[in-house]
């Protein structure tokens, strides 16, 4: 009588170890890109952190100033151009690793599912991208500007004040702007995809909106320096995805009731 029951455990066990096989496949291929990506990035990390310094370029232009940054340890500067070299690299491999994501899921879902899936998984770096772009046009210079415009000069017999970034925070600073501006403009992927699942609708959207309008702006006033520029070009573009998200989360809804009545139409006539 054990033996049926044996025999059932497993055949469970067979499937979930090749999930699993195919799982460690599907790392070690993302983890050799992240590695590739890596070590071109790091044979170039000094101009990319060039690049990122493009914002503190422009603020220190705007105040009649040359970009100046110093580092305080000798290893400093050597560790800035390995956290460079894999921010870039995780970015540089991101392509590689969604595509190992859908390949491992893609086999468990149905073809219309599939499809459904496809353009979330394509928004998501796009937006991160835009997110990325806000911070270096408009909230870097912008922040920037603001610090800088504390230094002061030392005349009338008062103290010298002059700003001088280290390297290690200015890369800080950078990029935990990128990650949360990165991370706040999926927000339209997200709230889309709960709505598919059923767990948030539009009318919750909408009887949320004046806390999501106030969580945006302390969310903006801890992130960003303390100006009311810089809060503004983090809060209003919360709001806007905000809204993007509740007409996405409509047009969802909309999909799914035509879609439940064209099943119970198709059950009607058979």
């Amino acid at each position: 009588m054990s033996e049926p029951a044996e025999d059932e455990v497993e055949a469970s066990r067979a499937p979930l170890l090749s999930h699993l096989i195919e799982l460690r496949g599907r790392l070690i291929r993302a983890l050799l890109a992240i590695l590739v990506a890596f070590v071109v990035c790091f044979a170039g990390a000094k101009y990319i952190y060039n690049f990122l310094l493009i914002p503190y370029v422009w603020a220190a232009a705007n105040h009649g100033d040359v970009a100046k940054l110093i580092y305080t340890a000798p290893q400093e500067y050597f560790i800035v151009q390995m956290k460079v070299a894999l921010f870039g690299a995780v970015f540089i491999a991101f392509p590689v690793i969604a595509q190992q994501i859908y390949k491992f899921v893609a086999p468990g879902l149905y073809k219309n599912e599939r499809h459904a899936f496809l353009p979330y998984l394509i928004a998501t770096p796009l937006l991160f991208v835009l997110g990325a772009a806000v911070v270096f046009f408009i909230l870097m210079p912008l922040a920037l500007r603001f610090f800088l415009s504390l230094q002061q000069t030392g005349s009338n017999g008062g103290a010298s004040i002059e700003a001088l970034f280290k390297v290690s925070d200015y890369l800080s600073l950078i990029m935990g702007l990128v990650l949360a501006f990165g991370v706040v403009f999926q927000l339209p992927v997200v709230l889309t995809l709960l709505a598919r699942v059923g767990i948030v609708n539009s009318g919750m959207l909408k009887k949320g909106r004046r806390y999501a309008i106030v969580l945006a702006f302390v969310a903006a006033a801890v992130l960003t320096p303390p100006d009311v520029i810089s809060q503004c070009s983090l809060a209003l573009p919360t709001v806007l995805l905000y809204e993007a998200s509740l007409i996405s989360v409509r047009l969802v809804e909309k999909r799914k009731a035509a879609d439940e009545a064209a099943k119970q139409a198709a059950g009607t006539t058979t």
